[in-house]
């Protein structure tokens, strides 16, 4: 019982807390998410984040999914900034072996009531590594796979800091 204690007050000071979603975020139980913007040069970027934020909205469950941002009490829009793709390590004869793309979006989440949500700016933002490939088709898959894990961690990433900044 005595570490038990003892691990609950240390654990008090690491920067961990409780976030209590329920009523979070006030009488807020029909969401809409816009289909993003696309500022990037990868084609259909856009629905495919846009996808990831509706899924996770449905998957959490904590509200109901709308089309008409005119019937939901939180309504999602934003863009995608841009898609940076760069190459991470090298084989002996210079060929590239890995890659890193990088996934930047930008979402403006308003109440029915117009106040504004903030979400850091900063957690937008993600980068994953991918095999790179001597097939082209291979080589396209595992980035397209990159960047559907990078979609599922920014939206899961957005629904959070919705609860982070109105717990707060």
């Amino acid at each position: 019982m005595t570490c038990l204690l003892s691990l609950v007050v240390l654990s008090g000071g690491c920067g961990y807390k409780q976030v209590r979603y329920a009523q979070a975020l006030g009488d807020v139980s029909r969401v809409s998410v816009e289909t993003l913007s696309n500022e990037s040069d990868e084609p259909g970027i856009e629905m495919m984040v846009s996808e990831a934020l509706r899924r996770e909205f449905l998957r959490r469950g904590a509200f109901s999914l709308v089309a008409d941002p005119k019937d939901a009490d939180l309504a999602l829009r934003g863009r995608v900034l841009r898609i940076r793709t760069q190459a991470r390590s090298f084989s002996a004869t210079v060929l590239a072996l890995e890659y890193s793309v990088t996934l930047q979006i930008d979402i403006q989440v308003t109440k029915r009531d117009g106040e504004i949500v903030p979400l850091d700016a900063r957690s937008l933002r993600e980068t994953e590594i991918y095999l790179a490939s001597a097939d082209l088709e291979a080589g396209r898959k595992n980035r397209d796979e990159a960047l559907r894990r990078i979609s599922s961690l920014l939206a899961a990433r957005v629904y959070d800091g919705l609860y982070m900044e109105a717990t707060e």
